[in-house]
């Protein structure tokens, strides 16, 4: 009896063990969460309490995948260092999931992504992906939907409080079929970008009145932006005897000049057709789709309108623009040598700006920060050509979301969608937004917080919280196969930007060899759905003659120059 006792005794043990085992780990968690509450997540949309059930939630939810490391991939982006650096710790000490979060370039990311399409080997178990793919993933059925999962396996993986309706580029990640394919993590914009202590001088408001008849202000148009670059380049000249420059831009022949065209360059110009977030039928990389859904063509002999008048409109101001009004370095730089300049003090405004340099524009001790931090700059909508019309995009934005391929296996792909979701909900989104200044939740937007750090943000959140980000999207559903289309556009723009071809001659080649690269896939019949199925050419004047896009030439193609005042249109925003 004895003997029986000390054998119960002694098969307690372990259990006893165990359970203080795992009391110490709870608390280890808990300790954790707590830890970064206080700490790092200091600000949040969510009260304390809040934060710390949305963080133990996390720890429940990942105990069948503690002790696993997992591997996600993303492009250098300073929110994306931010998650890489910050949130991935935070997560492995509140989950006891390690993430290895790289950081690897834009070009390498869907290099990555499409190798794994193609071979069905798992590089990545989850990428912060450009939406502008979102019609390569509703086609190719290589990307598990975030609405299957959020039904099927990631049921019970999905945040209760993730509130997608707080998201504000859904829209974006959300295919022609209803299914939610990507989850946002960070998106900004291309806007215009000036030197608002410039604009407001009033001998240079005086002498460009008396030049050209209207004030000097932002520009409604793109013939008020060629007065001004005109103006800063050719009749000012000098500002505190430095040279200055109307214009900046890039031309060197590489990758980021195809973006500096498909990041809507044509829907500023007028290109596309009405329609939001994108122009239906034709988009603005020209592509015309039947019935939302199979591609046509991009020639106007096919319907499309990549080759023109308004696209061929577009390149020729890029390309004379260039040559004319920014710095004579700027014909020789990428998209990446090019960011930094307006910060040196010398560029007077810039059509195509991306807000993802906000942080780095504010820093204490540039020419273009005030002493007391606030800037010298604005950001504001940017102008649009003379093609475009009232329901059109305005021009782009990126939104890098969460995606997550079909050849992942199963429980790796529902511990990152566990990581992407925390590197997305509230109790830290905030302070993401803060430091990457890549909004993603409205919550987020219209925090105090926000509104407090706006008078040093130039309009970054006066843009965000007015209706005109509404203006502003991706890429979307109309382009078959990014990866394999894009890389065609820097090769063919490249051509005009060195003067090797005119603008007509480098968009009929590009024309035709988007609409080759379509006609393959018609052909292998490797979209089943909405793939591409290509009109016959004909005449382009029985397209020109349609309505819509392509458009007909216009007779004149520069109206009259109208500006803004800023404080006038950032009221009209109210």
């Amino acid at each position: 009896m004895h003997y029986n006792k000390k054998k119960l005794a002694l098969a307690a043990l372990p259990f006893a063990v165990m359970l203080h085992s795992a009391s110490l780990w709870a608390d280890a968690y808990s300790d954790a969460a707590q830890k970064w509450v206080d700490s790092e997540f200091s600000v949040s949309t969510l009260t304390k309490e809040q934060q710390i059930t949305e963080m133990q939630w996390f720890t429940e939810a990942a105990k069948k995948f503690r002790g696993m490391e997992i591997n996600v991939a993303s492009e250098t982006l300073t929110t994306h260092q931010y998650e890489s650096q910050t949130l991935a710790k935070a997560f492995e000490e509140i989950t006891g999931i390690k993430v290895n979060h790289d950081l690897i370039q834009e070009g390498d990311v869907v290099e990555k992504l499409q190798t794994q399409m193609q071979s069905g080997r798992n590089i990545y178990d989850a990428y912060v992906n450009d939406s502008d793919l979102i019609g390569t993933h509703f086609r190719y059925g290589k990307v598990v939907p975030i609405s299957d999962m959020m039904e099927g396996d990631g049921q019970d993986y999905t945040l209760p409080t993730l509130d997608l309706a707080d998201f504000i580029g859904l829209d974006f990640t959300t295919g022609p079929d209803g299914k939610l394919y990507q989850l946002p993590t960070q998106q900004f914009a291309n806007l215009y970008w000036f030197r608002a202590d410039w604009f407001a001088r009033e001998d240079l408001k005086a002498k460009f009145k008396s030049i050209y008849g209207y004030d000097l202000g932002v520009p409604v148009n793109w013939s008020a932006y060629e007065d001004i670059a005109e103006f800063f380049t050719d009749k000012v000249k000098t500002i505190d005897g430095e040279p200055v420059y109307g214009h900046m831009d890039y031309g060197k022949k590489d990758p980021s000049l195809g973006w500096r065209f498909t990041d809507a360059w044509f829907s500023m110009a007028g290109a596309g057709d009405k329609g939001l977030p994108n122009g239906l039928p034709v988009d603005e990389w020209g592509i015309r789709i039947k019935d939302a859904c199979s591609p046509v063509g991009s020639s106007v002999s096919r319907g499309g309108a990549t080759n023109g008048p308004a696209a061929v409109y577009a390149t020729t101001k890029y390309v004379n623009w260039l040559s004319k009004y920014a710095p004579p370095e700027a014909q020789g730089m990428t998209f990446s040598e090019s960011g930094p300049v307006p910060a040196q003090g010398s560029i007077a405004q810039q059509i195509f700006w991306y807000t993802a340099f906000t942080a780095d524009m504010t820093k204490e001790g540039l020419p273009v920060v005030n002493a007391d931090g606030t800037p010298k700059w604005r950001m504001a909508p940017s102008p649009v050509g003379p093609y475009w019309e009232e329901g059109m995009k305005k021009g782009y934005q990126d939104v890098g979301a969460w995606t997550f391929m079909n050849s992942t296996p199963d429980d790796r792909r529902l511990a990152a969608w566990l990581y992407a979701q925390f590197t997305t909900s509230k109790t830290v989104s905030l302070k993401k937004t803060l430091v990457g200044l890549t909004p993603i939740r409205e919550s987020d937007i219209n925090s105090p917080e926000m509104q407090a750090a706006a008078p040093k943000l130039g309009g970054l959140v006066e843009f965000y919280k007015g209706p005109a980000r509404k203006e502003w999207s991706p890429t979307g559903i109309n382009v078959p196969d990014y990866p394999k289309l894009a890389q065609l556009w820097w090769q063919y723009i490249s051509q005009a930007a060195s003067g090797e071809a005119t603008p007509q001659e480098a968009l009929n080649g590009l024309a035709a060899a988007q609409d080759k690269v379509m006609g393959r896939l018609e052909r292998a019949n490797v979209q089943p759905l909405c793939g591409p199925k290509l009109n016959e050419p004909r005449d382009e004047a029985y397209w020109l003659a349609q309505p819509g896009s392509p458009k007909a030439k216009l007779a004149n193609e520069k109206p009259q120059g109208v500006t803004v005042a800023y404080d006038e249109l950032i009221r009209s925003w109210e």
